[in-house]
């Protein structure tokens, strides 16, 4: 109780300070505080921490009770809890501490990409683009299935390793011999960095997402799963359907042609890499000037 006790001084302290004596710099902490707090319980309401919480605080009104009400035995039983409670509560959300820390982790505080199909030229990116946006195609009028995941800033160094390497340039033809059925790479997701082919048959952690729809399979689910906790962008090739979907930052974009696939791929690669270039060439242009000065 002790702990409580001295937790709840603390705070009392700590807001005495802030509005007893204000000036810009409470006012600044309060703001920060309030927008920690509130993306806090943002994220918390969505997942299932959200009753969590009201355990926490029905704990914390039980031991308070019994302190009052004397209840020894309780109050020492809840005191115990509490104790190690913070330590309890990484243990059993590890999942969703550990997703916050990766959406924390690749915030995007600089829209410059730093891997897109390689650091090569437009037009080699292109038709990079071109092998893939065929590879896809071909398979989906087939209904091969096919999970094809493509790098970018965020790095899936340990997705690659429960695959096999390949380390093989982008083709239509390599891909869909990869994914052709009854080989022993087809199983799994192909992992593209750069401008090569790293790794086949590699496994994926399934999206804890409740909310995606029962018509999709497991491949749509890896897919959306890889693309909550990295900024990689995923093609996929319903085995079922043919229907060619995209997953990007846990959205899924479904029926794409072959037109509106290399749209959308052209729009992420091409287009960033060219804002990169621009933003590069200004940046050292201003280093430049600041050198000559």
């Amino acid at each position: 109780m002790a702990l409580l006790y001295n937790w709840t001084d603390q705070l009392r302290s700590l807001f005495s300070n802030l509005f007893l004596q204000p000036d810009w710099h409470s006012y600044l902490d309060i703001g920060i505080i309030a927008v920690v707090m509130y993306q806090l319980l943002k994220r918390l309401m969505q997942t299932r921490a959200n009753s969590v919480i009201r355990g926490v605080v029905l704990i914390l009104m039980c031991t308070w009770l019994s302190e009052v009400l004397q209840f020894n035995a309780l109050n020492w039983l809840l005191q115990q809890i509490i104790g190690i409670g913070v330590l309890l509560l990484i243990i059993v959300f590890q999942p969703e501490v550990r997703s916050a820390l990766e959406q924390i982790g690749r915030q995007r505080w600089s829209k410059i990409p730093f891997l897109h199909l390689g650091d090569t030229a437009a037009s080699t990116t292109e038709q990079k683009i071109d092998e893939l946006v065929t590879a896809c195609v071909r398979l989906a009028k087939r209904k091969v299935g096919a999970l094809i995941v493509i790098e970018r800033s965020t790095g899936l160094q340990d997705i690659i390793e429960s695959g096999t390497v390949l380390d093989a340039e982008i083709s239509a033809p390599l891909l869909e011999n990869i994914f052709e059925p009854n080989t022993p790479l087809h199983d799994g997701a192909v992992v593209i960095r750069g401008d090569r082919i790293v790794a086949a048959a590699c496994i994926l952690q399934l999206s804890s997402d409740k909310g995606i729809s029962r018509d999709l399979g497991t491949r749509h689910r890896a897919a959306l799963g890889v693309s909550e906790t990295a900024d990689s962008i995923s093609l996929i090739v319903s085995e079922e359907t043919g229907i060619i979907s995209v997953a990007q930052d846990g959205k899924l974009t479904r029926y794409l042609d072959e037109n509106s696939l290399k749209d959308l791929l052209s729009d992420i690669f091409i287009a960033q890499k060219s804002e990169s270039k621009l933003l590069s060439r200004f940046k050292t242009k201003g280093e430049s000037k600041y050198e000559n000065q």
